[in-house]
């Protein structure tokens, strides 16, 4: 039974990484939208909504006559674009897969999928529901965000394995804000520096700044849990060697800790950074608290072996939008690596051990 259910996870999330499912690729979304439609089709005494909020598609797959499960399933398909050249396919090696979203969050959704027919197919009547969503990665509004705030849909619990590991589950998580800083100014011939207020010299300088006034925070915060600045993107639309460009663009990204708030970042940031700069807050965040299941630490810790450490996050994910409303929340994952990259890779074994942390968990909770 070991060796094949690990096959069927296997199989299922190298299917999952072949769809290149970013955000610049709708129509491939869609398709993998279809295939988990498909892949639940044949689960009986569920029914299976597909939504869209501004043309991005989620799907909920809820007993019938409950609207409200016991426990909510929550994953998300989409990943992080990655450069054009990049191979959307997976490979298994040192007994791990390898591949664009294995870790974040592809062989997570694969337990997820496997776990959900099993369980209904065990019990017939289960409290189990299913959400799938595909704009985690670009902020999570027209996903969990619409279903829970818009659509109304609500749970006794939440499971999100999208941080954490296996033995460490996640109960709290730094805020977000991703910004556009922006510098104006007039062109000029970089054979004439001394005519132009560079633009590009002035963004340089703040960013620096700004990265000074973060540096400093560091002190102190063990385990890397403090405020960070980083810089991901410069961009100009200048092409020319010798042109001095008029407007430059830099994307960056902030994570915070608490007692701070995005209204308090913001303000710090709109200081640091002065009048001559525009700054657009392009997704934002506050910090989130989460509290799992005292059922599922100790099933974890039966199944594993080992104590559970609870942990903080230095991302963010979807479950803020599911802790806001006051919903216990659950997070943990796989063992993973290498995440947002070509060769992001997920522990195959670890699959399995989640496998039946869920089984136990839920075979405990949902039996009456």
């Amino acid at each position: 039974m070991k060796n094949n259910l690990s096959r069927r996870l296997v199989e299922l999330t190298r299917d999952l990484v072949l769809i290149p499912t970013s955000s610049s690729r709708p129509d491939n979304i869609e398709r993998s939208i279809e295939l988990i439609k498909n892949h639940l089709e044949e689960t009986e005494g569920i029914t299976i909504q597909t939504y869209h909020s501004h043309g991005i598609p989620s799907i909920t797959a809820l007993p019938k006559n409950q609207p409200k499960p016991d426990v909510l399933f929550c994953a998300h398909i989409d990943v992080v674009s990655l450069p054009e050249d990049a191979f959307y396919r997976s490979r298994m090696e040192n007994g791990r897969i390898y591949g664009p979203g294995a870790a974040d969050m592809k062989g997570a959704l694969a337990i997820l999928l496997e776990i959900f027919r099993d369980i209904h197919a065990r019990l017939p009547d289960a409290s189990l529901g299913l959400m799938v969503t595909t704009d985690e990665e670009r902020g999570g509004d027209y996903g969990v965000k619409f279903l829970f705030e818009e659509k109304g849909l609500r749970c006794g619990v939440a499971i999100i394995p999208d941080a954490g590991s296996l033995n460490e589950i996640t109960i709290e998580e730094k805020g977000i804000l991703h910004l556009a800083i922006r510098s104006h100014g007039p062109a000029g011939h970089a054979c004439r520096p001394w005519l132009v207020d560079n633009p590009m010299e002035r963004l340089l300088d703040c960013l620096r700044q700004v990265k000074s006034f973060f540096n400093e925070m560091k002190k102190g915060g063990g385990d890397h849990w403090y405020s960070t600045f980083t810089v991901t993107i410069i961009r100009t639309k200048n092409e020319a060697y010798n042109r001095i460009p008029a407007h430059v663009e830099a994307i960056c990204d902030v994570r915070f800790t608490p007692p701070s708030t995005t209204e308090k970042m913001i303000e710090i940031l709109k200081d640091k950074l002065g009048k001559d700069m525009e700054l657009e807050v392009l997704i934002s965040a506050g910090t989130s608290q989460f509290s799992p299941d005292p059922l599922f630490i100790s099933v974890t810790e039966e199944i594993t072996g080992k104590p559970v450490k609870l942990c903080k996050s230095h991302g963010a994910s979807d479950a803020r939008f599911v802790t806001s409303l006051g919903i216990p929340v659950i997070i943990s994952r796989p063992i993973v690596g290498n995440i947002h990259s070509e060769n992001e890779w997920i522990d195959i074994e670890s699959m399995s051990t989640l496998y039946r942390i869920y089984e136990k968990y839920l075979l405990r909770k949902l039996v009456k």
